[in-house]
């Protein structure tokens, strides 16, 4: 499965974003605000999804502000991390 599959996944189960799909999840639209409406407490869920699931650590706030924009960032952000981490996969960790 790759990252945006799985990212859609996690943020679907973990921000129990009810009555919403992979489908419905557009890639472009911004995360927070009018897009998919996640708040600053999912932004702190966030972190820690991306920690657990992919290994990924947010350095800072700028960096936050810049993954967080859209899943398509968010995907970015997590294979130019990935990359760098020797063994790691979508699936990199439980």
């Amino acid at each position: 499965m790759d990252t945006r599959t799985v990212l859609k996944k996690e943020l679907i189960k973990e921000l129990r974003l009810e009555d919403i799909g992979i489908d419905d999840i557009d890639d472009a639209a911004p995360l927070f605000g009018e897009g998919l409406g996640l708040d600053s407490l999912d932004a702190v869920e966030l972190t820690v999804l991306l920690q657990r699931r992919f290994g990924v650590i947010i350095e800072d706030i700028d960096a936050a502000r810049n993954a967080f924009a859209s899943v398509e960032t968010l995907v970015r952000y997590i294979e130019t991390r990935k990359d760098a981490m020797p063994g790691a996969g979508p699936g990199l960790s439980q």
